[in-house]
């Protein structure tokens, strides 16, 4: 039987470890060749690449610094020029912000969120889209967060960060929609990654996330496989009419002791 990504190529940001990486896998798992962006992890990301060959695809690593203009669009031509085009893209790499209030937030630091997850993802999706353009379909996928939600307090850059990354998702979901190409926003919530276990950590004091367990729907903490679904979802033919839209995966609602709102 045919996989349902057999012919396509994806490009996951952040894919060397985590839900980056979560995705990946699922993507390939599904059928779809897969490139992957890392900063500066090389050990995972050949692990990264190693895993994903072993499913039966083609699979290969870029080292891209999402603050880097430069670097990003190099890493895209790059994947173009070895996979022949790029279908698939995930813009899943990410920071967080320092927990600090807007009175104690460095200009530098709004900077460096707004850059990671809104100007990256648009310099990307600038050089792929005429790639995507040439295949039947393409599919853009923009890992964003619950935290649009509720803007909560001490998180502004990473509020705000998040939420241009959504407003760019919807504005392309309308150029592109007349080339075949689907955008959608996928936004976890408080995820079993090493970003999540310093949150937790840092916030609440918890240095087991599965602490948490009780707390969280259906209990236990989201794991990457859970947004990894819903992004193989939204790429697949059972989403051939899906766009502009966003799915929440956070249960229906998490609540983290300790942890304003």
């Amino acid at each position: 039987m045919t996989k349902p990504l057999h012919g396509r190529v994806a490009l996951v940001t952040g894919g060397s470890r985590g839900i980056g990486r979560a995705i990946a896998m699922a993507l390939a798992e599904d059928g779809a060749d897969v490139a992957i962006g890392y900063r500066r992890d090389e050990d995972s990301a050949k692990e990264s690449v190693k895993l994903l060959e072993g499913l039966g695809v083609r699979a290969k690593a870029y080292s891209a610094s999402m603050e880097n203009h430069e670097q990003v669009v190099a890493m895209a031509d790059r994947a173009i020029a070895d996979f022949g085009f790029v279908d698939i893209l995930v813009n899943n790499a990410g920071i967080a912000s320092r927990g600090r209030s807007v009175l104690d937030t460095e200009p530098e630091e709004i900077a460096r969120l707004l850059t990671v997850h809104a100007m990256a993802p648009h310099w990307l999706s600038r050089r792929i889209i005429p790639s995507m353009r040439t295949r039947p379909r393409g599919d853009i996928i923009m890992i964003s967060s619950v935290a649009t939600l509720k803007m909560g307090a001490n998180g502004a850059p990473y509020n705000m960060a998040k939420a241009a990354m959504e407003a760019l998702a919807y504005t392309l979901a309308k150029e592109e929609r007349g080339h075949g190409t689907h955008v959608n926003v996928v936004a976890p919530g408080l995820v079993e990654t090493d970003m999540g276990t310093r949150l937790v950590k840092g916030a609440a004091g918890i240095d087991d996330i599965h602490a948490l367990d009780k707390h969280m729907p259906y209990g236990r903490v989201c794991q990457p496989q859970d947004i990894a679904n819903a992004v193989r979802f939204l790429v697949s033919p059972y989403a051939g009419y899906i766009n502009g839209e966003k799915i929440n995966v956070h249960g229906g609602g998490q609540t983290i002791p300790g942890v304003g709102g």
